[in-house]
């Protein structure tokens, strides 16, 4: 397995939480790795403007490993939450941001913590993709970035590389979340229970970026998304909902794209994809296999779709994500 590198921000401003939480977690994976007599996975770096930075209003003061100008490349950069004014936080950090699109756009993924949203939103990466934050934060984010769709139900989202966390301590699901992915599920386990972190799902087939949008008051959409997850491994229609549920298909479409900012289709293709990266990620299945598993027949749309929400082909996913795969 490769070690990947991993870049924390040292933005001026940051909660210093968020900053040191997520570096404690990484590093515990690498001792885990350690005690069974494994080369570490992860080589942990906090990344700044320059070489001191203040945080928490200058309570504290961050000395970085590295600034972004010694730092040619990384796979994943984490970006912690800011406090204080979110104008003079962007103002501040603004020498990350084309720093941040040259590594995405060399292949780093990039995540971001509560309101690390708003540092994530300024490169304009998010620009036409979802995006979680704190949720006393969503009228401002809402009015900067018009642009990203702002999903404020969820906890994680996880879309073409770019990650994003609800609010406050949520920002260790992810960091969880990022551990099971790239370390295995194993390590997540571990590592939340040395933390006493929360995991609440048994497995990933839960649909993490789906979990929370279910926090409106609209009885039979809830049954009709029940149903799409319940049964993603068929084909199915959004007339074959509607009857089922004894909705019109109009009305359908309207009350599903209010209580879920999903429009039905978005949200079938969503699921299966979520259960294809899941099957990808963790089996030893060929591309076609898990197509099928997922309720696809035809290799092109499954391939198109699937790279539309990650970002990525199907194989190239299986490449990157799958760890029996990394191993050989």
């Amino acid at each position: 397995m490769n070690m990947k590198h991993i870049s924390i921000l040292v933005p001026k401003g940051a909660i210093l939480g968020s900053l040191e939480g997520s570096r404690q977690l990484l590093t515990q994976v690498n001792q885990f790795f350690k005690a069974r007599g494994s080369e570490p996975i992860f080589q942990v770096e906090l990344v700044g403007i320059s070489s001191e930075t203040s945080l928490t209003g200058g309570l504290f003061i961050a000395r970085p490993d590295k600034t972004i100008g010694q730092v040619d490349r990384t796979d994943l950069i984490i970006v912690p939450a800011v406090d204080g004014d979110l104008n003079e936080a962007i103002e501040s950090n603004k020498e990350f941001f084309p720093w941040i699109v040259k590594q995405y756009n060399q292949g780093a993924e990039v995540a971001s913590l509560c309101l690390g949203a708003f540092l994530l939103a300024s490169t304009g990466l998010l620009n036409g993709r979802r995006c979680a934050t704190h949720w006393m934060a969503e009228n401002a984010f809402r009015r900067m970035f018009p642009d990203v769709t702002l999903v404020t139900e969820k906890v994680i989202t996880d879309e073409h590389g770019l990650y994003s966390s609800g609010g406050a301590f949520s920002y260790m699901n992810l960091i969880l979340y990022l551990i099971e992915k790239f370390a295995g599920r194993e390590m997540a386990v571990l590592a939340a229970k040395v933390f006493a972190i929360e995991i609440a799902r048994e497995d990933q087939l839960s649909f993490i970026i789906f979990q929370g949008q279910k926090d409106h008051d609209d009885e039979q959409i809830k049954k009709a998304q029940e149903f799409i997850e319940a049964n993603f491994q068929e084909k199915m229609t959004v007339d074959q909902i509607a009857s089922r549920f004894a909705i019109g298909r109009r009305n359908l479409e309207r009350r599903f794209k209010k209580a879920t900012s999903n429009t039905v289709v978005e949200y079938i293709q969503r699921v299966k994809m979520e259960a294809a990266k899941i099957n990808l990620e963790s089996s030893r299945e060929n591309v076609n296999e898990v197509m099928y598993k997922v309720g696809y027949t035809d290799t092109k749309a499954f391939r198109n779709t699937f790279k539309r929400i990650t970002g990525l082909s199907p194989l190239q996913y299986r490449t990157r994500y799958n760890k029996a795969v990394s191993l050989n």
